[in-house]
């Protein structure tokens, strides 16, 4: 594979300040990329900018930065800021994120999540290149911004999609898309979508990895971690776009009546076996291998180590042969 990424920072090796030795290792260990997220951890932007320093051979990628919850003019100084500390190796995820993150943690309105997509694309590509930027864009508005410090090479913008209208958009006016909770199988229907708009799109895809080949608890932690997304609106909206309305209708049944554990009972083995890669690091690697096979252009590792197995070990072990 030509790109091989990682999600950072590792969830349990410790806090930031002590996981520069994991991560100035990940180039030697054959990773290309370290990837961040935002949700409630850490912020989608600090980890970058020590990995900047720490293993400056990495693409940097942040996987993504909510449209809603930075000002236009405020995510413009972010990206340019991790821009000039990474020259030519940062790339820029946005996306809507979900109404739990937008609406129910930060206080704001979780309004035409396409629209909005499509307006701070339009003003990150004016205002990343210098221009003073005056406008009314359907969702925001800016009077009289001009980014004074500017990234030294253009920065890719890559969309958060799901669905078809932001996969379209995440080709037409991004340069490519970022995948999430998806099969190797799902994997080739959206590619084709971004491909059919964009045929260079870059795709990158998130991919959930449980380093076990103990099929019970690979199962145990596949169920939990899906529980906490696939109940979201836009990812169940996903999901029963992409056919698992019958195999999953059960678990939302009892997820919406409260019942949890029946709930993450009624997740099917398959579909478990579908979205979430497990076994020795050979098959891992595999399973890995059928999403580049299926139209993936950059997959990103997010390990989720289940309780005796240890991360730094993972990281290792899955790094590319």
């Amino acid at each position: 594979m030509e790109r091989y990424g990682i999600t950072v920072p590792l969830a349990t090796a410790g806090p930031l300040a002590q996981q520069q030795e994991i991560i100035s290792s990940l180039p030697d260990l054959g990773y290309t990329d370290a990837w961040s997220s935002e949700s409630f951890a850490t912020d989608g932007f600090t980890p970058l900018a020590l990995t900047s320093v720490w293993a400056p051979q990495l693409r940097l990628g942040v996987a993504i930065a909510p449209v809603f919850t930075r000002g236009p003019a405020l995510l413009a100084q972010t990206a340019a800021s991790l821009a000039q500390a990474a020259p030519g190796r940062f790339v820029l995820g946005i996306g809507t994120s979900s109404d739990v993150i937008v609406e129910r943690w930060n206080a704001t309105a979780f309004d035409r999540p396409w629209h909005r997509v499509r307006d701070t694309i339009r003003f990150l590509r004016s205002a990343l290149a210098g221009e003073k930027v005056t406008g009314d864009y359907e969702t925001f508005s800016v009077k009289g911004f001009r980014l004074a410090a500017l990234p030294p090479e253009p920065v890719p913008i890559l969309v958060a999609a799901l669905r078809p209208g932001m996969l379209k958009l995440a080709a037409s006016e991004g340069d490519g898309a970022i995948l999430n909770w998806l099969s190797a199988t799902d994997a080739g229907r959206v590619s084709e979508i971004v491909r059919e708009v964009n045929p260079d799109a870059e795709i990158v895809a998130r991919l959930f990895v449980c380093p076990t080949a103990d099929a019970d608890t690979a199962r145990a932690v596949g169920r939990r971690s899906m529980a906490a997304y696939v109940n979201v609106p836009v990812y169940k909206a996903f999901h029963q776009w992409l056919g698992r309305s019958d195999v999953l209708g059960k678990h939302w049944e009892l997820w919406d009546a409260g019942d949890r554990a029946g709930a993450l009972e009624a997740i099917p083995d398959e579909v478990v076996d579908d979205i979430i890669i497990w076994g020795s690091p050979d098959t891992c690697r595999e399973k890995v291998a059928r999403y580049v096979d299926n139209g993936v252009t950059t997959p990103m590792l997010a390990l989720t180590c289940p309780p005796g197995v240890s991360e730094l070990e993972a990281v290792a072990e899955l790094a590319q042969r």
